[in-house]
């Protein structure tokens, strides 16, 4: 993988003191598929500028509280709240506006599309252009110099034609569509750069290395301008130095001002990044604390070794 993860500085946070804000709550949230209940009154907070882990064996229900987070599942009963504000029942893109993005356990790619193109894709979110705006490219904005089309041929039709451009773009502006396709390029690019893969932003995605893809999808996410990412087993099929290079990047996400939600099977990636952690089992929280409590719990240990909790104890 490219070096520029490492490379890449970024804001740090100022400490605060006082106490932290609450950025998402999930408030006694029940859901149930028929007679199964995937989710039993579950019940924790996010705070602002933390990293938390959500962290169980397979079929806890950790993807299943990212689907209820973000849209894709209605709960049963209880409700999920986004800086003081009930999302329970929106449809996944107002969530995505409202700053939640996610990652996906299966990588959910553009294949045919360039690394790019993927990201470009998440800036759509913030763009004010309708369709029939960016067709007939209305409105039209007035130009900054910088912005107007630029004449570099050097003589003939083709500087007279540039030229004419140029004169046309600073008597009758620009499109807003023209202004925020740029937007989204330079955007796109500097976020493949902070992930560590802009040598490969005009590849096609089906063509990227799986670690490539992954951080790409990563990229995708942030272009949202989200407050929180939830990422879903982002070190899936990464071997030792790839993981690594992950937890260098999702703490540089925190140190640009965001909120992660990380779910992973890696417990030694998860203690490494991790302020707190969230333990589910069977649908049920049974435990949440900082990284060296949890895992003493005697009720964690029992659900990773399959030992009775008095047994683990």
């Amino acid at each position: 993988m490219s070096d520029q993860t490492t490379s890449t500085a970024t804001p740090k946070i100022p400490t605060q003191p006082g106490p932290r804000s609450v950025l998402l709550e999930v408030d006694d949230v029940t859901l149930r598929f028929g007679g199964v209940v995937a989710l039993d009154k579950i019940n924790f907070q996010i705070y602002e500028g933390e990293i938390l882990g959500l962290i169980g064996p397979n079929g806890a229900g950790k993807t299943t509280s990212f689907n209820v987070m973000t849209g894709v599942y209605k709960p049963t009963s209880g409700a999920v709240r986004f800086r003081g504000q009930k999302v329970t029942g929106r449809k996944p893109h107002q969530i995505s506006q409202l700053g939640i993005s996610r990652t996906f356990q299966n990588i959910r790619l553009f294949p045919e599309m360039t690394a790019m193109e993927n990201v470009m894709v998440g800036t759509d979110s913030r763009h004010k252009t309708s369709v029939p705006g960016a067709l007939f490219r209305v409105p039209r904005l007035k130009a900054k110099p910088h912005e107007l089309p630029q004449v570099t041929a050097p003589s003939g039709l083709a500087r007279t034609w540039q030229e004419i451009r140029r004169s046309c773009a600073k008597a009758f502006g620009l499109s807003r569509y023209v202004l925020e396709e740029r937007a989204a390029e330079a955007k796109a690019l500097e976020l493949l750069r902070f992930v560590g893969i802009a040598d490969r932003a005009n590849d096609e995605a089906r063509n990227l290395p799986y670690g490539y893809q992954r951080r790409l999808e990563i990229a995708r996410a942030l272009a949202t301008e989200p407050k929180l990412i939830c990422l879903d087993e982002p070190a899936a099929g990464f071997n030792p130095a790839e993981k690594e290079e992950l937890l260098t990047l999702i703490r540089k996400i925190r140190d640009m001002g965001l909120t992660v939600l990380l779910i992973e099977h890696d417990m030694r990636l998860v203690m490494g990044v991790t302020d707190r952690i969230v333990v589910l089992e069977f649908g049920r929280k049974i435990a949440e604390g900082a990284p060296a409590e949890v895992s003493r719990d005697p009720k964690v240990i029992a659900a990773y070794l399959g030992e009775p909790a008095d047994d683990a104890a």
